[in-house]
């Protein structure tokens, strides 16, 4: 059974050892070794036979690509390193979903491992969909990164080719998530950190800022203005304020030169933010001074707080952000 999930799934039969598919494709074994390792897998043994023919056209079409005066060895691998993490954890997403929905089929047996076998079987028949909203899900993302590239560009305190930017980075982060983890079940448990995540990115999105990554008990995202940072934190707190037995949510923003790299960011403001989130009181956002100096006071109420030590960043006077009194 397990024969027939990798055949149906990887399109093919397993016909290639790792010497044979090196050889098809006239790619050298050090870096095919490297592609494979750079997209999550150990490479098998010299004998083993774990290979199909899309392998192949992906050895070939990589070698394609180096053949192009803009591309080298290294960015290729820097690329199969973002597919590899990306698509390991968009296929175990994809994965749990599916046997959630499995679990919440109507059946008097348990969930065997013969059901799921043929469950993932039978997804073939949707393969071809999620292929098609993946690669267009793909474009969208692809044309908004080359967006926010341009209007990179055109900022007077920009340097794209040096990955430089100036922006608004955010955490939000779920305060005494040990404590709640010990309490709840685990489904309890894992509804509320979806609802969180789900929630996050709604507003990030809404907002027209990006959410760069999860951590379970925290969402850390950029913005491109302050004030976009500032309706994106005082949203997420406010929607966890909502409901007085709901777990709360604190925020900490900073804004400033950041390093984009890899789809990550780097720089003082991404620790300031980070710093000013674990001092926050639960259920508040905490700014950095020069946030705070950027938003327009008719619209944002930022109250000065006394200034504290932040590991790395000496003492920093945080503010307070509120909506303006009426």
């Amino acid at each position: 059974m397990a024969d027939d999930i990798e055949e149906t799934l990887l399109g093919g039969p397993l016909r290639y050892t790792r010497k044979e598919v090196e050889a098809l494709s006239g790619v050298t074994d050090d870096y095919a070794r490297r592609i494979w390792q750079a997209l999550g897998f150990p490479a098998p043994p010299d004998d083993e036979v774990a290979f199909t023919d899309g392998d192949v056209a992906a050895l070939h079409e990589i070698k394609d690509l180096l053949s192009h005066a803009m591309v080298d060895e290294e960015m290729v691998l820097q690329l199969a390193r973002a597919v590899g993490q990306t698509m390991g954890r968009l296929a175990s997403w994809l994965g749990d979903v599916w046997l959630a929905r499995l679990g919440e089929l109507p059946s008097d047996e348990p969930l065997t491992a013969d059901a799921v076998t043929a469950a993932l079987l039978a997804t073939e028949e949707l393969r071809p969909a999620f292929e098609r909203l993946l690669l267009h899900g793909w474009r969208r993302q692809l044309t908004a990164a080359g967006m926010r590239a341009a209007a990179t560009t055109a900022t007077a305190h920009a340097d794209p080719a040096a990955g430089l930017a100036h922006l608004a980075v955010g955490f939000a982060d779920i305060v005494s998530f040990t404590r709640l983890s010990s309490r709840l079940d685990s489904d309890a448990l894992a509804a509320f950190i979806e609802r969180f995540e789900s929630t996050a990115a709604e507003i990030v999105a809404e907002a027209g800022g990006r959410i760069v990554k999860t951590l379970g008990d925290e969402v850390l995202f950029v913005a491109p203005t302050p004030s976009a940072a500032a309706e994106i934190g005082l949203r997420i707190a406010e929607r966890f304020n909502e409901d007085p037995a709901s777990p709360k949510i604190r925020v900490g923003l900073a804004y400033g030169e950041v390093i984009q790299r890899l789809g990550d960011v780097f720089g003082t403001p991404v620790n300031m933010a980070a710093r000013l989130t674990s001092t926050a009181y639960p259920g508040t956002v905490l700014v950095g001074p020069a946030l705070a100096a950027a938003l327009p006071k008719s619209d944002y109420d930022t109250s000065s707080l006394r200034p504290r030590p932040l590991q790395g960043l000496g003492r920093v006077k945080p503010h307070l952000l509120r909506r303006p009194r009426p």
